[in-house]
């Protein structure tokens, strides 16, 4: 059965921007807004932590009230947009998006 997000995208935004931070590793910044373009969905912000300086944008969609599909929007590496398909970028976006999962399931007592 496909239930539908029935949350406030204000309320959903802070929800995340609490949990978020919690599941990521020490010393990564996240930053969580609403999309603009799309009611079901939030823009999340990563900052690693220690000098690679890198910065990965993703887009966090819910299909349903218990599913995200995420998607990496861009990378950027001390300010500069960075070739994305590199094994470390790749390895930690791998990373980030299963803390995105995790924090999108950790929040199911409130999307549901």
């Amino acid at each position: 059965m496909n239930r539908e997000l029935d949350i406030d995208q204000t309320e959903l935004v802070g929800a995340w921007q609490e949990r978020l931070p919690q599941v990521l590793n020490v010393g990564d910044q996240a930053h969580v807004m609403a999309d603009e373009a799309d009611q079901q969905a939030i823009r999340i912000h990563i900052a690693t932590a220690g000098h690679e300086m890198y910065s990965f944008d993703f887009k966090c969609a819910y299909v349903d009230s218990r599913e995200v599909s995420v998607q990496l929007i861009d990378v950027e590496r001390d300010g500069r947009t960075t070739d994305e398909r590199t094994e470390p970028i790749q390895e930690l976006a791998h990373d980030y998006t299963r803390h995105i999962h995790e924090c999108a399931q950790s929040l199911q007592s409130q999307t549901r």
